[in-house]
């Protein structure tokens, strides 16, 4: 999502269920998990390492239609200073939190556990139409006047959130006028209706 929307080209390498069982791939991996990025030399594992290292290193503006490369820390996507730097890790491990309950639901215990995860559920959004509300009363990122790596972050666990409880955000005006907005950006828009995207398991071998 995140590279999609920078306009960046990537290489997807899509791991089945008998590739990974068979053991190899997984004992070469550092943590024996996916995902694993590669940026030239550098090999990277752990989701949010990645976003970090992403939202360090992508930074782009457009003079005269030539995308020129720039020092993240003049237009990147880990805020503009050191303080909406901190609000960005400070989003994004509040996302993480939500993630892994939303993870332990669906891998453990979904057909018990999902009525008391849709009725939680509010109070774990909350946070996140308050900090909307908080910048620039919700017209604009989570964090600043840019967008960052926790922004691709939540929208992509709110997108989740609506296939596993539609109609969870129509208490949050904020929060769902955010997805609108944010969906509706071109180069997303269009990642986002691509086969690659549309084919993909939301919830991995778990069927909604």
């Amino acid at each position: 999502m995140l590279l999609a929307d920078q306009g960046q080209s990537w290489k997807e390498e899509v791991v089945t269920k008998e590739a990974w069982t068979e053991g190899s791939l997984k004992a070469s991996c550092l943590y024996g998990q996916l995902p694993k990025f590669q940026d030239g030399d550098l090999t990277l594992y752990q989701s949010n390492a990645i976003l970090r290292h992403l939202g360090r290193s992508l930074a782009w503006h457009q003079p005269e239609q030539n995308l020129t490369r720039c020092m993240a820390t003049d237009a990147g996507l880990y805020g503009k200073d050191e303080r909406e730097a901190a609000l960005v890790d400070m989003v994004n491990d509040g996302l993480e939190d939500l993630r892994k309950l939303c993870g332990h639901l669906v891998r453990h215990n979904y057909e018990e556990g999902k009525a008391q995860y849709v009725q939680e559920l509010p109070r774990h959004l909350k946070p996140f139409e308050t900090l909307l509300s908080q910048n620039q009363g919700g017209q604009a990122f989570i964090v600043g006047d840019q967008i960052s790596f926790a922004d691709y972050n939540l929208l992509d666990l709110l997108l989740k959130h609506q296939v596993l409880a539609p109609g969870c955000l129509d208490s949050f005006p904020l929060l769902s006028a955010y997805v609108a907005r944010l969906s509706a950006r071109p180069k997303l828009k269009a990642f986002l209706a691509s086969p690659e995207h549309m084919n993909r398991p939301i919830f991995g071998a778990r069927k909604i």
